[in-house]
């Protein structure tokens, strides 16, 4: 996952979708739109201890349905878990038939010249 600053998670704060167990903060994502007809799910994380019980799958099922009620009709991600993602029916694609604005990310991150990121992408 992507470093971000104090104040860029204040700035995103209310882009983020968190799944709670027991007053406990289990798992989080965000979906931020990227242009009029492209959204993209980022900083999906799951607690360790909670992985395997459907959180992020659950997490991933919301931010879709977010796309959907906004009118968006594509969600992509760029993830590690490549799996993860087209079992919840996520296609694989090139990165470099992501627009441009996916690289203003790309350029802030230390991998970038060895990016190891897979993206995926899902038509609603």
């Amino acid at each position: 996952m992507l470093f971000r600053s104090l104040a860029d998670i204040y700035e995103k704060l209310q882009t983020f979708l968190v799944a709670e167990l027991d007053a406990a903060v289990v798992g989080c994502c965000a979906l931020e739109v990227v242009w009029a007809d492209l959204a993209e799910i980022k900083s999906l994380a799951v607690d360790p201890n909670h992985r395997n019980q459907g959180i992020g799958k659950a997490l991933v099922a919301a931010a879709v349905e977010q796309a959907r009620a906004i009118g968006v009709p594509r969600v992509f991600a760029l993830t590690l878990e490549e799996e993860f993602f087209v079992r919840r029916g996520f296609d694989t694609v090139d990165m470099e038939k992501l627009p441009m604005k996916v690289w203003s990310d790309c350029a802030r991150c230390p991998k970038q010249q060895n990016c190891d990121e897979i993206a995926v992408i899902k038509n609603l």
